[in-house]
């Protein structure tokens, strides 16, 4: 007599990953359990992608405002008021809370508003109550981890960063992956003094050289105070804040210190080791090309797995779980060629290999590359730059990367990754007509060698 269970399969988290596959299963005519216990959507909706992309925009005004000038505007700042920006900031978060939850509930799918742990393959407790599954999904994410700085209690991570009661004058981000690249523009944005501190020769680790280089000149013009090599070696309160001792003997005193010292897979506390659920070296959870552990019927997506943390891979990869187990189609997401962006500002956005990626794979390659001053600032004055680079294989042709630094940067490679995962030549760029005058068509007319 075959098993029964209480569902087909139980997914634990409910953020973008968790919730595709959930969805698509339940599409499939599965029954379809969800717990998650903070909310829905995950980090990308609640304290990632999305509130940060509204707080980038926000920040962007200031620019505005002034390189208006240019063009014939009467320039006036108007004043900035952080608590509007959070509250409707927050309106707009809850609205998409409610649009995930009517996208399982639409779907069929059952949502637990608790905490799940797994007591075995195919056994979760949530709230108390045992419930069996045939299939198990953990979709729990990542979170942020916090560096080992005497006084680090005073800190706050990127969480926190959405919910500030109030804007602080002087702020201190420790990391130098995008998090804090794209909060160091942020908060100079809006107004504060922003030092960001690296303990790395460069900021932006695995994406090409050029664009870190050019990223960390820009941000230099705009007065954001950028110390590499450096790390904290103390944090103390002050009567006038919280006094920041540097590797390079630089004392600050701050107002906030934010850390974004990376993310770490949320896999503590649910059990996995009583399901038989194997990590690997670190605290990602294992898993093979299709998003199975090593529990035959435990599959795996997202942060949690520690392949490429961005919420477009997770949704791939969830859709994928609920097409091989309830769909009747195997297919596998390719983790390589995947488009990225950095809501720095300026943006940078890249697909396909970096410069040193592609040197140590062909050995010989071509770069093209081109430094302009956008259309916009011969008005605005603005001293910015944009950069854009292909790197190329000279036996083939075909396109390895594209990188940009500049305006519309992310907008602008999603075209190209298009592209790139067709084998595109740089003969085929070079037949391309450009649309004129845009920054894009740059990407079409390079035709010299760097």
């Amino acid at each position: 007599m075959p098993q029964t269970y209480d569902f087909d399969l139980f997914t634990i988290g409910g953020g973008s990953g968790g919730v595709r596959a959930s969805r698509i299963a339940a599409g499939y005519g599965a029954k379809v359990g969800v717990a998650e216990e903070r909310y829905l959507g995950g980090t990308c909706v609640n304290v990632g992608c999305i509130p940060k992309k509204l707080l980038v925009y926000a920040s962007e005004f200031g620019e505005a405002f002034e390189d208006s000038a240019g063009f014939g505007w009467n320039r006036c700042r108007p004043r900035f008021d952080w608590r509007t920006l959070v509250a409707n900031k927050d309106r707009e978060i809850e609205r998409l809370n409610g649009v995930y939850e009517s996208l399982l509930t639409g779907a069929g799918a059952r949502i637990i508003r608790h905490r799940a742990q797994l007591l075995d393959a195919h056994t979760v407790v949530v709230d108390g109550q045992q419930l069996t599954a045939r299939y198990i999904l953990v979709a729990t994410g990542s979170w942020p981890t916090m560096p080992p700085i005497a006084g680090v209690d005073l800190a706050i991570s990127s969480n926190e960063a959405f919910h500030l009661p109030e804007l602080p004058a002087r702020i201190l981000i420790i990391g130098g992956g995008y998090i804090g690249v794209e909060f160091a523009g942020i908060f100079h944005g809006l107004g504060a003094q922003v030092t960001q501190v690296h303990r790395g020769p460069l900021f932006l680790r695995g994406f090409d050289d050029d664009l870190r280089a050019a990223l960390a000149g820009e941000m230099k013009k705009r007065g954001i105070d950028l110390h590499f090599g450096t790390v904290v070696n103390r944090l103390e309160r002050t009567a006038g804040g919280i006094a920041a001792a540097l590797s390079n003997r630089v004392e600050l005193e701050i107002d906030l210190v934010m850390c974004c010292t990376g993310r770490h897979p949320n896999s503590a506390g649910f059990g996995l080791e009583k399901a038989g659920v194997k990590l690997d070296g670190n605290t990602a959870i294992a898993v093979n090309e299709y998003s199975q552990t090593s529990v035959d019927n435990i599959y795996a997506v997202g942060d949690v797995t520690n392949r490429r943390n961005l919420t477009p891979v997770a949704i791939a990869e969830g859709h994928a779980v609920a097409d091989l187990l309830f769909g009747g189609r195997s297919r596998t997401i390719d983790h390589e060629s995947v488009p990225s962006a950095v809501f720095s500002q300026p943006p940078i956005a890249t697909v396909g290999l970096t410069e040193s990626a592609a040197r140590a794979r062909y050995g010989t390659v071509e770069i093209y590359k081109s430094v302009f001053r956008p259309l916009k600032h011969t008005l605005s004055g603005r001293d910015e730059r944009t950069l854009m680079k292909l790197v190329v294989e000279p036996r083939s042709g075909r396109v390895l990367g594209a990188h940009m630094l500049g305006p519309d940067a992310g907008e602008i490679i999603q075209g190209l990754a298009i592209a790139l995962q067709c084998g595109a030549t740089k003969a085929q760029f070079d037949a391309t007509i450009g649309i004129h005058p845009t920054a894009a068509e740059e990407f079409v007319t390079i035709r010299e060698k760097s």
